[in-house]
């Protein structure tokens, strides 16, 4: 098993790791877990609030080099899958938000953030970034719906223990990948995706429009059917969910 390195804080887990990686070799699937992060990145360049050790901040390194540039979103579908299927240990109405955004019910629960280094037309190497709130019991953030594991089941968790649990799964789901069962992979993605079924609102910039999901491409593209029956392809920031 590679190494997990515990540190209590840091301006980002993403940030150490990658520096890591420039100083020495690191074994794939290590990971750098903290206590609290001074600059905690989320998607959107948006920041990560999370209280001192009341929750879960890790990040993983991988040397996908036998995945294209064009197909990394497997990489997104893997660590989004692992954690959900964690969570659904302990919580019902967890779903992934595309593109990997973990939900309970209308709340966000985690956020993830992949940082893949490309080499020629393959990933050389893929950092992942994974923040989920355990035991924070308020957020003072101007994030609209933040939520915690406590705040919907009223218990108090060992965050090492979650901890162990989504890096058993993200190595299971690598592995499936290397084995070729990214088909697998890609259904089971799909089955998890909020508001996978009926008519939601959704906000391209230029106006809102009722759509159903259609599809995922590969590439990591949201395909919406519209009301009207027409298709619309959006890649990540060009489409917002009206929650």
């Amino acid at each position: 098993m590679s190494a997990i390195i515990h540190i209590k804080e840091t301006d980002s887990t993403n940030n150490y790791l990658k520096e890591l990686l420039i100083k020495q070799n690191v074994e794939e699937g290590t990971v750098v877990w903290s206590d609290f992060q001074l600059a905690g990145k989320g998607q959107r360049g948006n920041g990560w609030e999370s209280e001192n050790q009341k929750n879960l901040l890790f990040s993983i390194v991988f040397y996908p080099d036998t995945i294209s540039a064009e197909k990394q979103f497997i990489l997104s579908q893997i660590v989004s899958l692992a954690v959900a299927d964690c969570l659904k240990n302990y919580a019902e109405n967890i779903s992934i938000k595309w593109p990997n955004d973990i939900y309970w019910q209308e709340k966000k629960i985690c956020g993830i953030l992949l940082e893949n280094t490309i080499i020629e037309d393959r990933i050389g190497q893929s950092v992942a970034g994974i923040g989920i709130n355990i035991n924070q019991e308020k957020f003072w953030s101007n994030a609209p719906n933040p939520v915690s594991l406590k705040q919907i089941t009223r218990e108090e968790y060992n965050i090492e223990n979650i901890l162990r649990e989504v890096i058993y799964n993200i190595r299971n789901y690598y592995q499936l990948i290397k084995d070729g069962n990214v088909q697998f992979i890609v259904n089971r993605y799909k089955e998890s995706l909020f508001r996978k079924e009926g008519y939601h609102l959704y906000n391209d910039g230029k106006s809102q429009f009722l759509a159903q999901i259609d599809d995922i491409e590969p590439s990591g593209l949201l395909v919406l059917r519209t009301k009207e029956n027409k298709i619309k392809r959006f890649a990540f920031k060009e489409i917002k969910y009206i929650l």
